[in-house]
This record gives C-alpha cells, structure tokens and sequence, in this order.
C-alpha cells in the first residue's frame, strides 16, 4: 500500500465536563493527568446559562490533547474500558470517531479514589492521512483531493487492525 494512503491518529482529545468550577474541576483534572501522563487544560463556557447557574467564560470542563505514540496508549487504554466495543453511528463522515465512557472505574488500573470520587468522559480521535499539513500550513495553503481525504471505511480498517475493536450494530441492543 502506499505509505501515502495510510490512516493514522492525528490527535485524541479526552474531554470530562463537569459543568462547574471549583474543587470537582480540580478532581477531573488530576484524574486526566493520571490517565494521560500530561496536564490538562481548563475549558470556559461560550454562554450564560442561568438554569445551570453557569457563566459565560467560566471554567466547566477539563481536556487533554494527546497525539503520536502517548494518544496511541491512552486510546488503547480506554477502549479496553469498554470491552472495545464501538458503534458504527460513532464514526463521522470525515472519518473521525468520537465515543464516551461512564465510568473512569472501568478502566482496567483504575480504582475507585475517594479524593477524586467518579468522573465520565468523551474521547474524539481525528484521523488524517500524510500530507494533510498542506490544508493546515500558512503559506502556500493547498486544498487535499478528494481521493486523499480520510472516509469512514477506511477509520473503521483501521481501528480494527491496531486496536482489535468490534463493531457493534445498534439492532442488537
């Protein structure tokens, strides 16, 4: 296959809304750290929400943005939290996968941490082919043919070679 043509995990954001500031913000970002081995940053709020009692550019969520080797273990990691099991109806048009798991207590090396107490979490994995700096760079911008942009198919290949996941189909349930 040309080494041009291959998928590969651009980045993987791991993102745990906790919808307030303070101390469980603070919890949700020492679990982050634990997970990824890197520091998270704060998310703010884009609007006021007076029911939720949220302001707008106040801190409510916490996120890691992993990429290379380190997005490759994290991913591994959490996917094994959900038996590896992913949805077809996960997977973008673009290629792009975005899961959520429960409980952070599902992931195998995790315990239960009183201090930290029971956080969920989003993960989003986008995917690019080589090459894709050239949509992206400042000088000299270029727009990526249409045979060489990522498609669901081959997302789906590919999450099945590296990380051995299932596919699950939404009759089942």
């Amino acid at each position: 296959m040309n080494p041009m043509q291959q998928v590969r995990i651009a980045k993987a954001t791991v993102n745990i809304g906790v919808g307030e500031a303070g101390e469980r913000l603070a919890r949700a970002e020492k679990l982050l750290q634990s997970i990824s081995n890197q520091k998270p940053v704060r998310t703010t709020s884009k609007v006021t929400n007076p029911e939720f009692g949220i302001r707008k550019g106040q801190p409510i969520a916490c996120k890691v943005t992993l990429r290379g080797e380190q997005a490759d273990e994290t991913v591994k990691l959490i996917l094994s939290g959900i038996d590896n099991i992913i949805r077809p109806t996960q997977f973008d048009k673009q290629g792009n996968l975005s899961f959520g798991i429960h409980e952070h207590i599902d992931i195998p090396g995790m315990r239960y941490d009183p201090d930290i107490g029971i956080f969920g979490m989003n993960v989003n994995l986008t995917f690019e082919k080589p090459g894709y700096r050239i949509k992206r760079r400042k000088v000299q911008r270029k727009h990526i043919p249409h045979k060489h942009q990522v498609t669901t198919d081959e997302t789906m290949e590919y999450m099945k070679e590296k990380f051995q996941i299932r596919l699950e189909s939404d009759k089942e349930e």
